[in-house]
């Protein structure tokens, strides 16, 4: 497709924003690759803001800046994503890899043209068409273990299609999805992930969703806190467990997952391959009822096995368990085991942390201080869009920029990465021209061209003309070989108002910039961009 110049192997990653999603972002970055992200907006944010939330959270934890990726407003649901023609064009000139992580959990639905198959299936459907039409050549398809359906035993990574039946409609809609992935036949490369069920972090217990073992987590908190403790004061729970409290749950933390999907993905020899990501030591829930009793000073569950007793409930407590342990019922009996003979050729260094006791905790402090999900989410806060305020410098330029800009053809043009940490930043690349022609497009540029990196708020004082001279301090900002006199063209084009103040024609408040929530305070310059003050 015409339109754009090549501007750096990128990788789209669907489900940007879902729990693995949002730890995919982090390290793929972190580890240095170059990331777009398909996002659709919710009812109350933006995609862009949806991202933006995301990373501050990260900043939060981290104490550090982090780059953004270039966000592309779509719907894996929609026909062409719901991208238009320019983000296609764009795609098309800088993806490489396409990592289809979208998926979602909902177990039941009838309705074909609903959830679970409106996403799992449609939806990679229509990222199967986008690869095709704009020639990606290769994929990294995020599926599940549980494509093995109700198989029980040893389950090899390199086994699918066995006449297995399953056990809802989420298993079944995966299985046809990994199934097209496979059919296939215009990938230069495909590597299958098959996750088992993802939890929390292993070190904080954060989650985004309440599914799985978070959901039994989270009953098992309801119904204890509603109780009071007896005179000795422990809290008694009379709840009948139709297991025998042994079965194997294959249960793995999604910061464990995100790091061995960003180490295959990071290591080509492993391209090509299907990977169980299971743990080498499954949980019981043998083991997690009695690290709830630890937790919160409790006793009196039974594991009966499948002792014949009356199936009308010994209590209120045990039916309130009941009816909440419903959509499980089909995995009470032990998981089967799968085969991680070939995650193990490339992560034998990466154990999965075993989920113990003092991990079981951690996630019930988490859900409990998160109040399981209802607890508001705290929104970006963005003083500054880096990317509105380039379209206000460079309108008839950037205006081209994910819009189809054809600048930087020329053989005399100067090409400059300018990625912008923190938030409200992102990933560019300018193209100077000629004596006064600039442009802007998305993205960072080819390895190896040279790259100004710059934290927000430096930018943001820049534009304020609080650091001075801008060309100097955009200088030191530089990295790689670049071309004499860069700096200087970046700072005409950009920060006018530096420039008025050199040439001493500016008065006291000429052409400055206001923002919302803008600090008067002067700003002075940062020699690390990432550093969580920057």
């Amino acid at each position: 497709m015409e339109g754009f110049t090549a501007v750096s192997d990128y990788t789209l990653l669907t489900g940007a924003t879902g729990l693995l999603g949002e730890y995919l972002m982090r390290d793929l970055l972190a580890d240095g690759h170059r990331l777009a992200v398909l996002v659709r907006p919710s009812r109350k944010q933006t995609a862009v803001e949806r991202v933006e939330s995301i990373f501050q959270m990260w900043e939060k934890s981290a104490g550090q800046l982090l780059p953004r990726p270039v966000c592309l407003e779509g719907d894996v649901t929609q026909e062409e994503l719901g991208l238009s023609s320019r983000q296609r064009e764009w795609v098309a000139a800088n993806c490489g890899n396409m990592i289809h992580n979208a998926a979602v959990l909902t177990f039941h639905g009838s309705d074909p043209a609903g959830d679970p198959w409106r996403t799992n299936v449609e939806g990679t459907r229509e990222v199967l068409r986008a690869c095709r039409e704009l020639a990606i050549p290769n994929m990294h398809y995020v599926s599940t273990a549980y494509v093995c359906g109700s198989r029980q035993g040893l389950i090899m990574e390199h086994e699918l299609d066995e006449g297995q039946e399953f056990r809802n409609d989420y298993e079944q809609s995966k299985f046809t999805a990994e199934s097209m992935v496979r059919e296939a036949d215009f990938f230069d490369q495909l590597t299958v992930y098959r996750p088992a069920v993802i939890a929390g972090d292993s070190q904080t217990g954060y989650t985004a969703t309440y599914h799985g073992l978070y959901m039994y987590l989270k009953l098992m908190s309801v119904l204890v806190r509603n109780e009071e403790p007896g005179p000795d004061g422990r809290i008694f729970t009379p709840v009948r467990i139709d297991m025998n409290g042994d079965e194997l749950r294959n249960v793995i933390p999604v910061d464990w997952t995100s790091q061995v999907i960003c180490r295959l993905f990071s290591t080509p020899e492993a391209h090509g391959g299907t990977y169980h990501l299971g743990p080498q030591i499954p949980v019981t829930p043998r083991e997690v009822i009695e690290a709830g009793y630890k937790f919160f000073n409790s006793y009196g569950v039974k594991f009966r096995g499948s002792e014949d007793v009356s199936d009308v409930p010994a209590g209120e407590m045990e039916a309130a368990a009941y009816e909440n342990m419903t959509m499980y019922s089909s995995y009470e009996a032990t998981d089967p085991r799968f085969d991680t003979t070939n995650l193990l050729k490339f992560t034998a260094d990466l154990p999965c942390p075993k989920i113990d006791e003092a991990m079981l905790h951690r996630f019930w402090r988490y859900g409990e201080k998160d109040r399981w999900g209802k607890r508001a989410k705290p929104k970006a806060s963005v003083s500054l869009s880096v990317e509105d305020y380039l379209e206000k410098m460079l309108p008839a330029q950037a205006a081209k920029g994910m819009n189809g800009s054809r600048n930087g053809s020329s053989a005399d043009a100067q090409v400059l990465g300018l990625e912008v940490v923190g938030p409200g930043g992102g990933q560019w690349r300018m193209v100077f021209s000629g004596k006064d022609s600039v442009s802007v497009e998305p993205g960072l540029p080819l390895n190896g061209a040279p790259l100004m990196r710059i934290s927000a708020k430096d930018f943001r004082a820049l534009i304020e003309g609080e650091v001075q001279p801008a060309a100097v301090h955009l200088e030191e900002s530089l990295e790689g070989d670049f071309p004499e006199g860069i700096a200087e063209r970046v700072a005409d084009a950009l920060f006018p108002t530096s420039r008025e103040r050199k040439s001493g024609n500016s008065g006291k408040n000429r052409n400055r910039t206001s923002f919302p929530g803008e600090d008067r305070k002067t700003t002075r310059k940062s020699t690390n961009p990432t550093s969580a003050d920057a």
